[in-house]
């Protein structure tokens, strides 16, 4: 007979406890816990969470990192998940399982320029699969021989791995992990509010993104088989890209059959008001990477997406000995499970169904608009964004444009948080810049959720401050 346990049930302070003794956190300074409780998320709702003292939140950030795109407690998805893993939960991703197929299809309908699907379990490991294509064929394509190193721009981010930290243009992120891999080339971000040019949008030539053919001589154009770029600068500050600057970047990777890969792991599934993050711009990539809203965080997945023309370059002759190997040899050991498929086509549906592409649109056009109303801080240096992803750069002097330091920065989050709303921050990514605000929630959001978001941002502004 199966023993069955209530895993559900749990003591406030042996968790508390064991917190402190057991856990090791992501991207925290574990010395301030001797003295002080980690917050321990233990329920959702919609937008709301509570934590483990019965304090509720209004999470701007979709869990943390952007992710819960439709919102907590939908049983539908947790319906739709354990059905499946009753009737089939695993099987190695060298086989076909009906979810993978079910949603590679989905993902395909939502990218008709696009044809074959890879999962794999998260966005660093998304990218890491774009990367090891583009390695691959530089050593097995007639065409594209040599050409291995992949241009990736200051500012955004791509993963955690040694591999896709090669290829992020975050300093204190990387600090201290090195040596990274060779072959990866950074170029200059795109942010007009500290242009790395000292050009003014509207007078300038768009030189963030035609300097780029420069690195790209540079470096030879026979060496670069790759570009990467998030639509729009996540991690890195919430920076959107000029009209101009994709179309560019396009024709400079066309010329020098440079594959342009998009990593769509924060602005896809709806987050800026678009179903796809490049859907914003007159461009289309080679590879689109993604994860995160992919299942709504329900489960874990991500997906790489490649257009026939490079799939076709790893279809040769098994039983040549010169080409036996030509295929794509990487796996996933997750990306065989069924659950996250199944979530993935149940958060996508409810997606649709629910017309929440078109709210993120709406909402945030709103959010954008209340967030302005506080350029009237002299803290304030600028409010930016697209759709549902928002954020406010702070500054201590806005003729200078001086930001302000870290400390402000954590005194304004700890005011935020008293307010019992939750949102994020640029946090040990970059010297003398961690100065951004963000705010990316559900994309069920309302506008009287974003007046209570506004609200407590200006009650954390005028203590900070």
């Amino acid at each position: 007979m199966e023993t069955k346990k209530n895993w559900l049930k749990y003591d406030v302070q042996e968790m508390v406890n064991g917190d402190k003794d057991c856990l090791w956190h992501h991207l925290k300074p574990h010395k301030c816990f001797e003295s002080q409780e980690q917050m321990i998320i233990v329920e959702g709702k919609g937008l709301m969470v509570k934590d483990i003292r019965g304090r509720e939140y209004l999470d701007a950030t979709s869990g943390g990192v952007w992710s819960v795109m439709v919102g907590y407690g939908r049983d539908s998805i947790a319906d739709a998940v354990c059905a499946q893993m009753k009737k089939m939960n695993y099987f190695a991703g060298a086989y076909g399982n009906i979810p993978a197929i079910k949603f590679a299809q989905k993902l395909l309908e939502k990218l008709p320029d696009h044809d074959k699907v890879y999962f794999s379990n998260s966005g660093s490991e998304a990218n890491e699969k774009a990367y090891k294509i583009v390695r691959q064929a530089s050593r097995i394509s007639p065409e594209r021989k040599g050409k291995y190193k992949i241009m990736y721009r200051d500012r955004d981010y791509h993963g955690t791995t040694i591999g896709t930290m090669s290829s992020s243009g975050q300093a204190q992120r990387k600090q201290d992990f090195g040596p990274f891999v060779e072959g990866f080339v950074e170029f200059p971000h795109c942010c007009c509010y500290r242009c790395p040019h000292d050009k003014t949008y509207g007078e300038c030539n768009i030189e963030c993104a035609r300097k780029i053919e420069d690195i790209i001589l540079k470096e030879g154009a026979d060496t670069i088989g790759g570009l990467i770029v998030e639509p729009i600068t996540a991690g890195g500050g919430i920076l959107r890209p000029v009209k101009e600057y994709y179309p560019i970047l396009q024709e400079i990777c066309n010329k020098y059959d440079i594959w342009l890969i998009v990593d769509e792991v924060v602005c896809g599934f709806g987050r800026t008001g678009k179903f796809w993050g490049h859907e914003h711009y007159d461009f289309d990539p080679d590879i689109i990477t993604m994860a995160k809203g992919l299942a709504s965080s329900y489960e874990a997945l991500s997906a790489t997406v490649v257009k026939q023309k490079i799939f076709d370059l790893f279809l040769n002759d098994p039983a040549n000995p010169d080409t036996r190997l030509d295929y794509f040899r990487d796996i996933s050991t997750y990306g065989g499970c069924t659950a996250p498929m199944t979530a993935a086509l149940e958060s996508t549906r409810i997606i649709d169904d629910e017309n929440l592409v078109e709210n993120s649109r709406v909402m945030g056009e709103y959010l954008l608009e209340r967030l302005h109303e506080l350029e009237k801080y002299d803290c304030v240096g600028e409010v930016r964004g697209q759709g549902l992803f928002c954020g406010i750069e702070y500054v201590n002097n806005k003729e200078t444009r001086e930001p302000v330091t870290e400390e402000q920065m954590a005194t304004l989050m700890g005011n935020l948080l008293a307010q019992n709303v939750i949102a994020g921050r640029t946090n040990a990514s970059f010297h003398g810049l961690n100065n951004v605000m963000n705010f990316a929630p559900c994309l069920i959001i309302t506008k009287e959720q974003i007046d209570t978001i506004v609200a407590a941002v200006i009650t954390a502004i005028e203590k900070t401050f």
